[in-house]
């Protein structure tokens, strides 16, 4: 640029993180064309040079669910409120197959982007958006999936109730996505120093899964224990899902407000952090 060119015609201007809540948004909503770049990147690159390709979004709940209704339906004998346990199973490996991915995918942020983050500039936080954006599409197809046996199952006169809270659906997804990206990106963070934290990721959100009702109803926990599974933010999300779903147990307004603010909560802890190491960690990484 010329040497006489004033500081008003520059159309970009980067600037180091400054305040712990700069946030930067906007500069991500400048760079939303490699947002949705990166989106579909993700999206194809998975299932790219596999034989099933985008089958595998079928599949594998599907195959998770006659798993499931095998092991703890049949044979362990515990109870789903008194719906098909196929409806019942596949409703909470869904909802938490898109939190734990969006989880997975995005611990990884900085190590999976290192080379890019080193040559080009544009907002990191995009990097994991993306990752959350793009499983918006195989959870999609497979909320096709669940619709359709559940289409099957009420047409066969099955006590399946769906209600008016399924409109809260969006708002479910919206809370999934910022707990999946709040605590994934807290993970990506600390992965830069602590490497070993990247092998208890998939440990950890096994464990997890146990700790929320996926395979059995909050009604089967003794009452001592509920405490704990309430505990578990995304213990309310999946007890709404399956309420405005299946008419499946009951809603509680209580605990989805404590979602809504745990999750607000670590999404803003995650992002403070994710800026802080964003700065030094090419150093590290």
């Amino acid at each position: 640029m010329n040497k006489n060119t004033t500081e008003s015609e520059w159309t970009l201007e980067i600037k180091p993180v400054s305040g712990w809540f700069n946030f930067h948004i906007k500069d991500v909503w400048r760079y939303r064309d490699l947002l949705f770049m990166f989106v579909r990147r993700d999206f194809v690159a998975v299932y790219k040079q596999t034989i099933l390709g985008p089958f595998w979004f079928f599949l594998q709940p599907v195959l998770t669910t006659i798993t499931f209704t095998i092991v703890f339906g049949n044979i362990a004998k515990i109870p789903t409120d008194g719906i098909p346990p196929i409806l019942f199973y596949m409703s909470g490996i869904v909802c938490w197959g898109y939190f734990s991915d969006c989880l997975t995918r995005t611990s990884s942020t900085f190590v999976a982007n290192a080379s890019i983050f080193g040559k080009v500039y544009f907002p990191r936080l995009v990097s994991p958006l993306s990752n959350t954006i793009s499983l918006l599409m195989k959870f999609g197809i497979q909320m096709i999936l669940l619709s359709s046996f559940l289409i099957y199952f009420k047409l066969n006169g099955s006590s399946v109730n769906p209600n008016i809270y399924i409109f809260l659906t969006p708002y479910l997804i919206f809370l999934m996505a910022g707990l999946g990206l709040g605590f994934g990106i807290i993970v990506s963070s600390l992965t830069t120093k602590y490497r070993d934290l990247s092998f208890l990721v998939g440990f950890g959100v096994q464990l997890l899964m146990y700790a929320t009702p996926v395979i059995y109803p909050i009604s089967a926990v003794p009452e001592k224990y509920h405490w704990i599974i309430l505990a578990n933010p995304m213990t309310a999300i999946i007890s709404a899902f399956r309420y405005a779903f299946l008419g499946a147990g009951t809603f509680n307004a209580g605990n989805l407000i404590y979602s809504s603010v745990f999750m607000v909560i670590i999404l803003s802890i995650g992002i403070i952090i994710f800026n802080r190491v964003e700065k030094t960690f090419m150093d590290t990484v």
